[in-house]
Protein backbone atom coordinates (compact mmCIF):
# COMPACT_ATOMS: atom_id res chain seq x y z
CA UNK A 1 0.00 0.00 0.00
CA UNK A 2 1.19 3.46 -0.81
CA UNK A 3 -0.11 6.85 -0.10
CA UNK A 4 0.24 10.56 -2.33
CA UNK A 5 2.89 13.22 -1.26
CA UNK A 6 1.33 15.61 0.80
CA UNK A 7 2.96 18.93 0.01
CA UNK A 8 -0.33 21.10 1.27
CA UNK A 9 -0.69 22.29 -1.67
CA UNK A 10 -3.84 22.54 -3.48
CA UNK A 11 -5.15 19.76 -5.94
CA UNK A 12 -4.03 20.12 -9.41
CA UNK A 13 -0.80 22.66 -8.71
CA UNK A 14 2.65 21.84 -9.89
CA UNK A 15 3.95 20.85 -6.65
CA UNK A 16 0.82 18.12 -6.54
CA UNK A 17 0.89 17.14 -10.37
CA UNK A 18 3.17 14.33 -9.53
CA UNK A 19 2.84 12.50 -6.35
CA UNK A 20 5.30 10.42 -5.58
CA UNK A 21 4.68 7.42 -4.05
CA UNK A 22 5.43 6.63 -0.35
CA UNK A 23 6.08 3.15 1.69
CA UNK A 24 3.59 2.87 4.26
CA UNK A 25 4.71 2.27 8.08
CA UNK A 26 5.34 -0.76 8.72
CA UNK A 27 6.23 -2.49 12.44
CA UNK A 28 8.98 -4.20 12.94
CA UNK A 29 7.83 -7.13 13.91
CA UNK A 30 5.72 -7.11 10.84
CA UNK A 31 9.58 -6.82 8.97
CA UNK A 32 10.27 -9.47 10.69
CA UNK A 33 7.87 -11.90 9.40
CA UNK A 34 8.09 -10.71 5.77
CA UNK A 35 11.91 -11.58 6.11
CA UNK A 36 10.93 -14.99 6.91
CA UNK A 37 8.15 -15.48 4.19
CA UNK A 38 10.76 -14.13 1.83
CA UNK A 39 13.51 -15.90 2.49
CA UNK A 40 10.86 -19.51 2.86
CA UNK A 41 9.56 -18.53 -0.52
CA UNK A 42 13.02 -18.00 -2.19
CA UNK A 43 14.94 -21.29 -0.42
CA UNK A 44 12.94 -24.24 0.40
CA UNK A 45 15.07 -25.44 2.81
CA UNK A 46 14.64 -22.65 5.04
CA UNK A 47 13.09 -24.21 7.85
CA UNK A 48 11.39 -22.24 11.05
CA UNK A 49 10.70 -24.09 14.46
CA UNK A 50 10.28 -23.46 18.07
CA UNK A 51 7.84 -22.87 20.76
CA UNK A 52 3.90 -21.84 19.40
CA UNK A 53 5.60 -20.75 15.99
CA UNK A 54 3.33 -22.56 14.69
CA UNK A 55 -0.65 -22.45 14.99
CA UNK A 56 -0.06 -19.32 17.37
CA UNK A 57 2.21 -17.51 15.03
CA UNK A 58 4.42 -16.80 18.13
CA UNK A 59 4.02 -14.67 20.97
CA UNK A 60 5.11 -11.43 19.14
CA UNK A 61 3.20 -13.06 15.98
CA UNK A 62 6.46 -12.54 13.92
CA UNK A 63 5.82 -15.97 12.58
CA UNK A 64 2.36 -15.58 11.56
CA UNK A 65 0.55 -16.85 8.70
CA UNK A 66 3.93 -19.10 7.79
CA UNK A 67 2.58 -22.72 8.99
CA UNK A 68 -0.58 -21.86 6.85
CA UNK A 69 1.22 -20.65 4.08
CA UNK A 70 4.21 -23.66 3.91
CA UNK A 71 2.80 -26.15 6.34
CA UNK A 72 3.65 -27.34 9.44
CA UNK A 73 6.34 -29.88 7.83
CA UNK A 74 8.32 -26.02 7.28
CA UNK A 75 6.54 -24.19 10.68
CA UNK A 76 6.70 -26.38 13.38
CA UNK A 77 5.63 -26.42 16.23
CA UNK A 78 7.85 -27.68 19.24
CA UNK A 79 7.92 -29.00 23.00
CA UNK A 80 8.84 -26.82 25.96
CA UNK A 81 12.45 -27.82 25.48
CA UNK A 82 14.93 -25.76 24.42
CA UNK A 83 18.04 -27.91 24.40
CA UNK A 84 16.23 -30.21 22.39
CA UNK A 85 14.87 -27.32 20.02
CA UNK A 86 18.38 -26.30 18.98
CA UNK A 87 19.59 -29.47 18.93
CA UNK A 88 17.42 -30.87 16.46
CA UNK A 89 18.13 -27.63 14.63
CA UNK A 90 22.06 -28.72 14.62
CA UNK A 91 21.10 -32.02 12.75
CA UNK A 92 18.88 -29.97 10.32
CA UNK A 93 21.69 -27.87 9.09
CA UNK A 94 24.37 -30.78 8.99
CA UNK A 95 22.32 -32.51 6.62
CA UNK A 96 21.88 -29.13 4.24
CA UNK A 97 18.80 -27.17 5.75
CA UNK A 98 18.78 -23.79 7.16
CA UNK A 99 17.35 -23.84 10.14
CA UNK A 100 16.09 -20.45 11.83
CA UNK A 101 14.83 -21.59 15.46
CA UNK A 102 12.93 -19.14 17.71
CA UNK A 103 13.72 -18.68 21.13
CA UNK A 104 10.48 -16.85 22.94
CA UNK A 105 12.34 -15.04 25.72
CA UNK A 106 16.18 -14.35 25.63
CA UNK A 107 16.28 -16.08 29.14
CA UNK A 108 14.66 -19.02 27.75
CA UNK A 109 17.27 -19.77 25.38
CA UNK A 110 19.97 -20.67 28.78
CA UNK A 111 18.77 -24.60 28.75
CA UNK A 112 20.42 -24.31 25.41
CA UNK A 113 23.18 -22.63 25.57
CA UNK A 114 25.24 -25.73 25.72
CA UNK A 115 24.33 -26.32 22.12
CA UNK A 116 25.25 -23.11 21.29
CA UNK A 117 28.51 -22.99 22.96
CA UNK A 118 29.44 -26.65 22.15
CA UNK A 119 28.21 -27.72 18.88
CA UNK A 120 26.43 -24.46 17.22
CA UNK A 121 29.71 -22.34 17.60
CA UNK A 122 32.36 -25.16 16.65
CA UNK A 123 31.16 -27.64 14.61
CA UNK A 124 32.89 -25.20 11.68
CA UNK A 125 35.98 -25.25 13.18
CA UNK A 126 35.62 -29.11 14.42
CA UNK A 127 35.06 -30.06 11.02
CA UNK A 128 37.55 -27.85 8.90
CA UNK A 129 35.26 -26.14 7.01
CA UNK A 130 33.84 -29.52 5.91
CA UNK A 131 30.42 -28.86 7.92
CA UNK A 132 29.19 -25.45 8.30
CA UNK A 133 26.15 -24.79 10.49
CA UNK A 134 24.05 -21.98 8.35
CA UNK A 135 21.42 -21.47 11.53
CA UNK A 136 19.64 -18.73 13.25
CA UNK A 137 18.99 -18.45 16.53
CA UNK A 138 16.06 -15.93 16.79
CA UNK A 139 15.75 -14.85 20.67
CA UNK A 140 13.53 -11.21 21.74
CA UNK A 141 16.01 -9.56 24.35
CA UNK A 142 15.46 -6.20 26.07
CA UNK A 143 13.13 -4.87 28.64
CA UNK A 144 10.54 -1.93 28.48
CA UNK A 145 7.40 -3.87 28.29
CA UNK A 146 7.07 -4.52 31.72
CA UNK A 147 8.28 -7.53 31.57
CA UNK A 148 8.47 -10.36 34.92
CA UNK A 149 11.72 -12.13 35.79
CA UNK A 150 12.96 -14.28 32.53
CA UNK A 151 11.15 -12.03 29.65
CA UNK A 152 13.64 -8.77 29.80
CA UNK A 153 16.98 -10.38 30.07
CA UNK A 154 20.09 -8.61 28.06
CA UNK A 155 22.52 -11.77 27.39
CA UNK A 156 24.63 -10.41 24.63
CA UNK A 157 28.05 -10.65 25.96
CA UNK A 158 27.63 -14.41 26.44
CA UNK A 159 27.19 -14.86 22.63
CA UNK A 160 29.58 -12.17 21.81
CA UNK A 161 31.94 -13.93 24.42
CA UNK A 162 31.90 -17.39 22.12
CA UNK A 163 33.97 -17.64 19.02
CA UNK A 164 32.60 -19.33 16.06
CA UNK A 165 29.01 -17.15 16.37
CA UNK A 166 27.63 -13.85 14.84
CA UNK A 167 25.61 -11.63 16.71
CA UNK A 168 23.77 -9.15 15.05
CA UNK A 169 20.95 -6.96 16.57
CA UNK A 170 18.77 -4.40 14.87
CA UNK A 171 17.39 -1.39 15.55
CA UNK A 172 15.17 0.10 12.71
CA UNK A 173 12.66 -1.88 10.51
CA UNK A 174 14.67 -1.63 7.45
CA UNK A 175 17.18 -3.44 9.32
CA UNK A 176 15.10 -6.09 10.73
CA UNK A 177 13.97 -7.12 7.66
CA UNK A 178 17.63 -6.93 5.66
CA UNK A 179 19.43 -8.13 8.54
CA UNK A 180 17.29 -11.00 9.02
CA UNK A 181 17.43 -12.06 5.27
CA UNK A 182 21.54 -11.36 5.37
CA UNK A 183 21.14 -13.50 8.52
CA UNK A 184 19.43 -16.62 7.13
CA UNK A 185 21.84 -16.51 3.88
CA UNK A 186 24.79 -17.15 6.18
CA UNK A 187 26.69 -19.82 6.07
CA UNK A 188 27.90 -18.90 9.66
CA UNK A 189 25.15 -19.30 12.59
CA UNK A 190 24.02 -15.89 13.52
CA UNK A 191 22.15 -15.04 16.92
CA UNK A 192 20.00 -12.90 16.07
CA UNK A 193 18.69 -10.31 18.72
CA UNK A 194 15.46 -8.97 18.64
CA UNK A 195 14.42 -5.82 20.76
CA UNK A 196 11.15 -6.85 22.29
CA UNK A 197 10.04 -3.52 22.90
CA UNK A 198 10.47 -1.84 19.17
CA UNK A 199 8.57 -4.90 17.98
CA UNK A 200 5.71 -2.09 17.48
CA UNK A 201 7.61 0.74 16.47
CA UNK A 202 6.92 1.84 12.75
CA UNK A 203 8.53 3.09 9.91
CA UNK A 204 8.44 3.84 6.17
CA UNK A 205 9.91 0.84 4.24
CA UNK A 206 10.47 -0.72 1.29
CA UNK A 207 12.00 -4.33 1.23
CA UNK A 208 12.91 -3.86 -2.80
CA UNK A 209 15.41 -0.75 -2.25
CA UNK A 210 18.36 -1.98 -3.50
CA UNK A 211 20.12 -1.72 -0.26
CA UNK A 212 17.31 -3.42 1.44
CA UNK A 213 19.99 -6.06 3.01
CA UNK A 214 22.82 -4.71 4.43
CA UNK A 215 25.77 -6.69 4.99
CA UNK A 216 26.55 -8.48 8.26
CA UNK A 217 29.90 -6.66 10.38
CA UNK A 218 28.91 -2.77 8.97
CA UNK A 219 27.50 -0.10 11.81
CA UNK A 220 25.80 2.95 10.59
CA UNK A 221 26.15 6.32 11.48
CA UNK A 222 22.24 7.44 12.06
CA UNK A 223 22.88 10.71 13.22
CA UNK A 224 26.31 12.57 12.49
CA UNK A 225 27.56 15.42 14.76
CA UNK A 226 31.18 16.44 15.69
CA UNK A 227 31.24 16.89 19.62
CA UNK A 228 30.80 13.02 21.00
CA UNK A 229 30.09 10.22 19.58
CA UNK A 230 27.29 7.40 21.03
CA UNK A 231 27.64 4.20 20.51
CA UNK A 232 25.05 1.92 20.97
CA UNK A 233 22.56 -1.21 19.28
CA UNK A 234 19.40 -2.47 19.46
CA UNK A 235 16.79 -0.88 21.52
CA UNK A 236 19.07 1.73 23.12
CA UNK A 237 19.14 3.82 19.49
CA UNK A 238 15.67 5.43 19.92
CA UNK A 239 17.15 6.61 23.45
CA UNK A 240 20.34 7.95 21.80
CA UNK A 241 18.88 9.49 19.75
CA UNK A 242 16.21 11.53 22.33
CA UNK A 243 19.33 12.35 23.92
CA UNK A 244 21.12 13.46 20.93
CA UNK A 245 18.54 15.73 20.18
CA UNK A 246 17.78 17.13 23.88
CA UNK A 247 21.78 17.84 23.76
CA UNK A 248 21.27 20.65 20.69
CA UNK A 249 18.51 21.96 22.78
CA UNK A 250 19.27 22.31 25.90
CA UNK A 251 23.39 22.55 25.51
CA UNK A 252 24.44 23.24 22.06
CA UNK A 253 26.41 20.01 22.18
CA UNK A 254 26.41 18.27 18.85
CA UNK A 255 26.31 14.58 18.98
CA UNK A 256 27.35 11.84 16.79
CA UNK A 257 25.09 8.73 16.90
CA UNK A 258 26.21 5.17 15.50
CA UNK A 259 24.12 2.00 15.26
CA UNK A 260 26.81 -0.96 15.89
CA UNK A 261 24.20 -3.04 14.76
CA UNK A 262 26.41 -6.07 14.19
CA UNK A 263 28.49 -7.23 17.35
CA UNK A 264 30.25 -9.85 16.04
CA UNK A 265 32.01 -9.25 13.77
CA UNK A 266 32.64 -5.68 14.96
CA UNK A 267 32.69 -2.53 12.52
CA UNK A 268 36.34 -1.19 13.91
CA UNK A 269 36.20 1.07 11.00
CA UNK A 270 33.18 2.77 11.48
CA UNK A 271 33.32 3.01 14.95
CA UNK A 272 36.77 4.31 14.97
CA UNK A 273 36.19 6.74 12.30
CA UNK A 274 33.72 8.22 14.23
CA UNK A 275 35.56 8.54 17.57
CA UNK A 276 38.34 10.06 15.91
CA UNK A 277 36.62 12.88 14.33
CA UNK A 278 34.53 13.30 17.85
CA UNK A 279 37.71 13.10 20.43
CA UNK A 280 34.86 11.58 22.77
CA UNK A 281 32.76 8.52 23.09
CA UNK A 282 29.74 7.18 25.48
CA UNK A 283 28.77 3.28 25.22
CA UNK A 284 25.01 2.92 26.07
CA UNK A 285 23.52 -0.58 26.00
CA UNK A 286 21.10 -2.50 27.86
CA UNK A 287 23.10 -5.41 29.18
CA UNK A 288 24.94 -4.73 32.52
CA UNK A 289 27.95 -2.85 33.14
CA UNK A 290 30.48 -4.80 34.24
CA UNK A 291 31.83 -7.55 31.85
CA UNK A 292 28.84 -6.18 29.53
CA UNK A 293 29.30 -5.49 25.30
CA UNK A 294 30.64 -1.83 26.58
CA UNK A 295 33.46 -3.27 28.42
CA UNK A 296 34.66 -4.44 25.17
CA UNK A 297 33.80 -1.98 22.71
CA UNK A 298 35.51 0.85 25.57
CA UNK A 299 38.33 -1.46 25.09
CA UNK A 300 38.99 -1.68 21.40
CA UNK A 301 38.37 1.88 21.13
CA UNK A 302 40.75 3.00 23.44
CA UNK A 303 43.39 1.31 22.00
CA UNK A 304 42.86 2.25 18.37
CA UNK A 305 41.87 5.47 19.33
CA UNK A 306 44.20 6.71 22.00
CA UNK A 307 46.08 9.46 20.60
CA UNK A 308 42.31 10.90 19.43
CA UNK A 309 40.37 10.81 22.78
CA UNK A 310 40.64 14.04 24.50
CA UNK A 311 38.49 12.31 27.53
CA UNK A 312 38.24 8.39 29.04
CA UNK A 313 35.52 6.15 26.64
CA UNK A 314 32.23 6.39 29.13
CA UNK A 315 29.38 3.76 29.44
CA UNK A 316 25.87 4.37 30.48
CA UNK A 317 24.73 0.52 30.84
CA UNK A 318 22.12 -1.07 32.99
CA UNK A 319 22.85 -1.88 36.26
CA UNK A 320 24.64 -4.94 37.68
CA UNK A 321 21.87 -6.96 39.21
CA UNK A 322 19.34 -9.26 38.06
CA UNK A 323 16.52 -7.70 36.06
CA UNK A 324 14.23 -5.81 38.64
CA UNK A 325 10.47 -5.96 38.65
CA UNK A 326 8.24 -4.60 36.09
CA UNK A 327 7.78 -1.00 38.19
CA UNK A 328 11.45 -0.48 39.35
CA UNK A 329 12.85 -0.79 35.20
CA UNK A 330 12.81 2.57 34.29
CA UNK A 331 15.29 3.13 36.77
CA UNK A 332 17.48 0.15 35.96
CA UNK A 333 16.83 0.79 32.15
CA UNK A 334 19.90 3.87 30.63
CA UNK A 335 17.50 7.05 29.70
CA UNK A 336 18.35 9.93 27.88
CA UNK A 337 19.11 11.71 31.21
CA UNK A 338 21.85 9.20 32.18
CA UNK A 339 23.79 9.45 28.59
CA UNK A 340 23.76 13.65 28.99
CA UNK A 341 24.79 13.01 32.46
CA UNK A 342 27.68 10.77 30.83
CA UNK A 343 28.28 13.11 28.03
CA UNK A 344 28.56 15.86 30.96
CA UNK A 345 31.68 14.47 32.66
CA UNK A 346 33.58 14.28 28.99
CA UNK A 347 35.88 17.11 30.15
CA UNK A 348 34.56 19.40 27.53
CA UNK A 349 37.20 21.84 28.85
CA UNK A 350 39.70 20.16 27.68
CA UNK A 351 38.88 19.73 23.90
Amino acid sequence: MTTLKDTGAPPGTAENSAPLPRPAATPMARALNQALRDAMSADASVHVLGEDVGALGGVFRVTDGLAAEFGEDRCTDTPLAEAGILGTAVGMAMYGLRPVVEMQFDAFAYPAFEQVVSHVAKMRNRTRGALPLPLVVRMPYGGGIGGVEHHSDSSEAYYMATPGLHVVTPATVADAYGLLRAAIASDDPVVFLEPKRLYWSKDAWDPEEPNAVPPIGRAVVRRPGRDATLLTYGPSLPVCMAAAEEAVRADGWDLEVVDLRSLVPFDDETVCASVRRTGRAVVVHESSGFGGPGAEIAARVTERCFHHLAAPVLRVTGFDVPYPPPLLEHHHLPGAERVLDAVARLQWEQG
